[in-house]
């Protein structure tokens, strides 16, 4: 019997539906076979079915799709034909549905509003695209109103209606005041989802005129501004406190209908005084866990991906400690459809049957209808093989022209679904895809796996036969597989042979030849066996192999399951492992692997090195000197040197090296001759003449060099004229109207004789010149003046003595000097890569005006500024040298959003050209870096407070900071992950409703419209048991330091009549605190006498409660500076003018004394009025006049960390939520309309302000995107 690997069937259904599949044709992926069969068109990509396009750009429609034919493709717009031939400023990409409608160059999108869908056609059928809505995205203005002041009675609620204009897409509010600082908003005070202000109740600080709604149409990037609206708060004594009253929704119910898979929002806001806290439960249930959140202070309830589950009761309660209010709204979940089963592809053969099925559902329940090629079948061309039953069409006994796509559709009152369908019905005859005469080779009792893919319709059936007139193969030795393939479990070497696959259907018949090859399995027949060898001794490991003569085996050795180590004493012979001179590192597994192309075999053994035996210790030493140097054959250009070795010391000689000395020449000095192996003690050396030789040799071994030997006697060789002339001949001028010529001079023995010159000749290259030659003594330089600035020039330098010339010079090319370059390389451009690189474009200067050695380019570029800080920094300009004629480069490193400047110079040897204009480019975004600190404090029962700072490099517009976190459980598992996006404007969150005694896993990062940046992490335990407040406690210390001061401020909770101390010291200083005692109950103190530049520590703490302090705060005091109001009590003219003052007090009390001894009077009084004490009227610092006494040091300017400066004025605070100035300063206003104007500038002189604006109001542009 025949066995066939099939899916056994189990259950009626899916019987039913394994019948549809199987009926069907399964195509094979082989890329020749798809281009050669016909296939219906199918739409792979089209544009969203609610598609809101920029009215400022091109509209660009997608539709595109796939067939055999390739499709042709055609419009209808508002359900008629849309001729796009006919519209000169609609176009269709080639080979492509897709429409492009060219807006930016006069349409107007407006024009082009409407429901379009498209048609991709071909023999076999035609798909159809979804329909796709266009309309273009609006940004209204806001209707001009006259608001009214609103008076409110403190502790009444107040409701700010913002009203947005109708845009498309809505828009997203946000309020604001006049310095664009964002409305805090609180339990109190918040935003409704209708944009408007709510305050459960006003308070005096809600006084204010600027309460401005702005309104944020992101398609089109434009902010609108409501009218500043005024709120005034009038005060009563007492203020009456209110039970809740719910602002919105009003009455006890309402109703609210979502889709299923979208964000259900709900929303209380309550009135009342103290303010009410907002509750939410779900009658009859709980609130969905993992979907839940609580959004706006607890007013709304979110919960994502609702489904019709979550239909029900949603109560809201609003409570106070004078009662509560409730509303239940009640929640019913539709759903537009979803598919259950999609309608997929048929491929028939001609007579067989078929099914496509389409079922969706949806609340309420979808209509569905079906077309056939785009048109409703009730009206489509008959086709006696199709019935349509409901929700399925079944195909009977099909044939080619029943080819067709099918949509179905399904649809109810919240939307439909499309979905395209082919029937491609196929006559076929049969091909098979494995290669022909494919050989296969298999190790004997193993599987072997013959193949056999085709492809037919209809479908074949398969045959195999061994030989070439064999019988058909059957039997429970063979495995027929569906897919076409033999196997024959277990090969055996009759096996092997020729095996032929024939595949037929009605409409032909196929057969495919391979061959099969059984061979030997590969073994080991001599195993390495378990050695114990001594420290230093040799050991081997055998592995002897048997295999298949066909084979070609590799054998592999490892140690401990590496390779074996890089060591000249591991020897890999053809069937054995030896290790010289083993030691303790070679104790371990040794591994024989044994690998052919079919198969692998390996086997081990283990290495134990013992130590040696103690042997006689063996000196090794240097070998001694060579002595009994001889000298013979003497010729004049060779002699032969011979010697005695001395003794090796235990250690062979490797080598000797011969030495020589030029005692003519250079007498005393040893050079380098020649060297010969160990065994050699002969050499012929050859000689230079005019040299007055001696030898020494010196012997090497393993241990070292021998001591040299004593020197030969001496030998003169003969003069002769110079065999060689200099080297490295060189023409480089040193000055424009130059040329030096340089050579490496010829050393004393190369002269060959006395007398030793040297001719050197020159002359212009290219002109029809004779040389100019100069005879020069024994130098290696030579001068040429008064030649044009770079040209080039023949050199040649040739060697001379009493004896004759040198053989001919070669000729080299040099040059005269160099000039600067002339001109600077034009057409710069820069083309902007990414966020840190760029590339520089420019054209070549002409090499005549280089001057020159053209050495290259260099880029100078600089930053000028960052676009997100907007503050100038030293400019640092960096440069990078592009080498030859190179006309572009890349500029690595930018950092993002910046804007930078560069310039080009050519470069010559002798330096850089004028340079090029600046050229202007700026960098995009990207993503920033991590946030610069994340702490979280405060832990209660279910809440964390997270603060964190804002990147160090921002990169750009940060968009959101994004928070993921997750609980710990003891067995140290994640819990699941909670994502929350977070403005960009906030600087801290208080995370509620989390679980008590928990730890928790927190990941935060910042974003850009690039995308986000690196994450730092942190984790936090809530706590087990709700702690009550510590009272009394100080919280909230804050500096502002001067140079030798600072005003020291806090908060205090407890007792009345608290006595405090300050206590202060030297940051990071091991001295003990100094304590400063506060006078009555003030919360300031000012600490005086401070040092300039000194980093301080300082804390509060409070009389009588032991261990009662506040946390340390930090401050710095700011350089010394010279006092801007003179110390006159060191000035000596002051100092003089006092000692006269007081002598004459002297000599007035002396006359007074005396005439009152004599019994007169004197007016003392009007004496002393008259001469009234300099010490209480100071000096003016201007001119010298006495003035009003003030203290010095309230003249000197506070330094950082004060918030309040010198002139009493107070200035804004630093807020991540403010749009206040970023260095470089901006001016901006608004049109009547509302939207904004204005562009960064630098710094301007401040006109008087006009209105509520400041004279220097931030863009909100830029800032308002990282609110909202």
């Amino acid at each position: 019997m025949m066995k066939k690997k099939s899916v056994p069937a189990s259950k009626p259904f899916l019987i039913l539906f394994l019948c549809q599949i199987i009926s069907a044709l399964d195509v094979p992926l082989d890329s020749k076979l798809l281009e050669e069969l016909s296939q219906p068109p199918t739409i792979t990509h089209q544009s969203p079915k609610d598609y809101i396009v920029d009215p400022r750009e091109n509209i660009v429609i997608q539709c595109e799709a796939k067939g055999k034919p390739p499709p042709s493709f055609s419009w209808t717009r508002n359900g008629t034909h849309f001729d796009i031939d006919k519209d000169e400023q609609v176009t269709m990409k080639p080979n492509s549905g897709t429409l492009v409608i060219n807006i930016m160059n006069g349409g107007k999108a407006e024009a082009y509003e409407g429901v379009y869908q498209c048609t991709a056609r071909n023999e076999r059928g035609a798909a159809i695209s979804n329909n796709i809505v266009i309309r273009p995205s609006r940004s209204p203005l806001w209707t001009k109103e006259k608001l009214e002041p609103n008076q409110v009675r403190e502790g009444d609620s107040l409701v700010l209606h913002c009203r947005p204009p109708v845009g498309l897409p809505p828009p997203i509010i946000f309020w604001m005041d006049n310095a664009f600082q964002r409305l805090p908003q609180s339990e109190r005070v918040s935003q409704g989802l209708n944009g408007d202000l709510y305050f459960s109740n006003v308070q005096p600080e809600d006084t204010r005129e600027d309460y401005i709604c702005y309104a944020r149409f992101n398609h089109t990037q434009t902010i609108q501004q409501k009218q500043p609206i005024s709120v005034k708060v009038f005060s009563t004594k007492p203020v009456t406190e209110r039970q809740p009253v719910l602002l919105t929704p009003t009455g006890s119910t309402s109703t609210k209908v979502e889709l299923r898979g979208n964000v259900l929002l709900l929303e209380c806001i309550a009135a009342g005084l103290p303010t009410p806290v907002i509750r939410w439960i779900k009658e009859g249930g709980e609130l969905p866990a993992n979907r839940t959140f609580f959004e706006n202070f607890k007013k709304t309830l979110k919960i994502i991906d609702v489904s019709e589950a979550d239909s029900g009761n949603y109560k809201c309660i609003a409570r106070n400690t004078l009662g509560s209010v409730h509303h239940v709204i009640s929640v019913t979940v539709k759903a537009a459809p979803y598919w259950i089963t999609a309608p997929r592809n048929l491929v028939l053969s001609p007579g067989e049957d078929g099914t496509l099925i389409c079922r969706a559902n949806g609340n309420p329940k979808p209509s569905i209808s079906w077309l056939a090629n785009g048109v409703p079948i009730a009206i489509a061309p008959e086709d006696p093989s199709r019935k349509v039953d409901g929700d399925t069409i079944i195909f009977s006994h099909v044939q080619e022209r029943s080819s067709a796509v099918y949509q179905c559709n399904a649809s109810n009152e919240y939307g439909y679904l499309l979905a395209n369908a082919f029937v491609n019905v196929l006559a076929e005859p049969p091909r098979i895809l494995t290669p022909a005469n494919k050989l296969y080779q298999v190790i004997a009792d193993s599987p072997a796996l013959l193949d056999c893919a085709y492809f037919g319709s209809p479908k074949p059936e398969i045959e195999w036969f061994k030989g070439v007139k064999g019988s058909i193969l059957r039997g429970n030795e063979y495995v027929f597989h569906d897919n076409g393939t033999l196997e024959i479990p277990v090969a055996q070497k009759d096996s092997s042979g020729t095996y032929t696959c024939v595949a037929r259907n009605e409409l032909g018949k196929i057969q495919n030849e391979v061959h099969l090859e059984i061979k030997d399995p590969t073994m080991i027949i001599k195993q390495p066996e378990y050695k114990v060898v001594q420290r230093y001794g040799q050991v081997s490991f055998e592995c002897i192999i048997k295999h298949d003569s066909t084979l070609l085996p590799t054998v592999i050795w490892l140690k401990d399951n590496h390779e074996l180590p890089d060591d000249e004493r591991f020897l890999v012979g053809k069937d054995n492992l030896t290790i010289m001179n083993v030691t303790d590192k070679d104790d371990g597994t040794y591994t024989c692997i044994v690998n052919t192309t079919l198969d692998s075999v390996s086997a081990s053994a283990v290495l134990t090195v013992v130590a040696a035996p103690p042997t006689p210790a063996i000196i090794y030493a240097r070998p001694n000197p060579p002595f009994d140097l001889e000298l013979t054959g003497q010729l004049e250009r060779s002699i032969e040197l011979s010697w005695i070795p001395g003794d090796e010391n235990n250690s062979p000689i490797t080598h000797f090296i011969i030495e020589y000395e030029d005692g003519l020449h250079e007498p005393g000095v040893w050079h380098y001759q020649t060297e010969v192996p160990g065994t050699q003690t002969t050499v012929q050396l050859k000689l230079s003449p005019y040299v007055n030789y001696s030898f020494r040799v010196i012997a090497v071994n393993q241990i070292g060099r021998s001591q040299p030997s004593e020197p030969s006697e001496q030998y003169l060789t003969k003069s002769a004229s110079p065999d060689e002339n200099p080297a490295n001949v060189q023409g480089i001028g040193s000055e424009p109207d130059n040329l030096v010529i340089t050579w490496e001079s010829l050393k004393g023995f190369q002269s060959n004789g006395p007398g030793l010159q040297y001719k050197v000749s020159w002359r212009q290259k290219d002109v029809d010149d004779e040389w100019t030659s100069v005879i020069v003594a024994n130098v290696s330089k030579y001068i040429v003046s008064g030649t044009p600035t770079f040209v080039p020039y023949e050199i040649k330098v040739q060697a001379l003595n009493d004896l004759g010339y040198a053989p001919e010079p070669s000729e080299v090319i040099g040059h005269s000097g160099e000039d600067l370059p002339m001109v600077a390389p034009g057409n710069v451009q820069v083309h902007v890569i990414n966020s840190t690189l760029a590339k520089v474009h420019w054209d070549p200067v002409p090499l005549k005006t280089v001057r020159g050695h053209l050495q290259g380019y260099k880029v100078y570029y600089w930053k000028v500024q960052s676009l997100s800080r907007r503050s100038r920094r030293h400019v640092e300009k960096k440069i990078l040298t592009f080498r030859g004629n190179k006309t572009f480069g890349m500029l690595p490193g930018l950092e993002p959003y910046s804007s930078y400047k560069l310039n080009v110079r050519v470069v010559n040897g002798k330096g850089e050209g004028p340079a090029s204009p600046d050229k202007v480019f700026k960098t995009p975004e990207g993503v920033p870096s991590s946030p610069s600190f994340l702490k979280i404090t405060n832990p209660t029962l279910d809440s964390l407070t997270l603060e964190w700072g804002s990147p160090t490099h921002p990169n750009g517009v940060l968009t959101s900071y994004i928070l993921k976190f997750q609980p710990i459980n003891n067995t140290h598992e994640l819990g699941p992950l909670v994502e929350i996006r977070i403005p960009a404007n906030e600087s801290s969150l208080i995370l509620k409703n989390l679980n008590y005694s928990t730890r928790y896993k927190f990941y935060f990062n910042a974003q850009t419209s690039v995308g986000s940046g690196s994450q730092i992490t942190e984790e936090a335990v809530t706590i087990m048991d709700e702690v009550q407040p510590l009272y009394p406690r100080i919280r909230n210390v804050t500096t502002a330091a001067a140079e030798t001061y600072a005003n020291i401020s806090w908060e205090y909770e407890g007792p009345e009549h608290a006595n405090f101390y300050v206590e202060y010291g030297v940051a990071g200083s091991k001295e003990d605190w100094k304590k400063e005692i506060v006078n009555g109950s003030r919360s300031f103190f000012v600490l005086k006498g401070l040092t300039p530049g000194t980093t301080y520590k300082v804390r509060v703490g409070a009389e009588g409660l032991s261990g009662f302090r506040s946390s340390e705060d930090v401050f710095e005091t700011g350089p010394a500076m010279a006092s801007r109001q003179v110390d006159i009590a060191t000035q000596g003219w002051f100092i003089g003018l006092m000692c006269a003052v007081a002598l004459l007090i002297l000599i007035l009390l002396i006359v007074c004394f005396i005439r009152r001894n004599k019994g007169g009077k004197y007016p003392v009084k009007e004496k002393e009025d008259a001469h009234a004490d300099p010490e209480i009227q100071p000096m003016k610092e201007d001119d010298g006049t006495f003035g009003e006494y003030s203290d010095a040091e309230d003249h000197k300017p506070l330094k950082k960390g004060s918030r309040t400066p010198s002139d009493r004025t107070v200035k804004k605070e630093d807020s991540d939520d403010s749009l206040v100035d970023y260095g470089e300063g901006v001016n901006g206003q608004f049109n009547e309309d509302g939207s904004f104007i204005g562009q960064y500038s630098g710094k301007k002189e401040k006109e008087p302000a006009e209105g509520n604006e400041s004279s220097e109001a931030p863009s909100p542009v830029n800032a308002m995107n990282s609110f909202v």
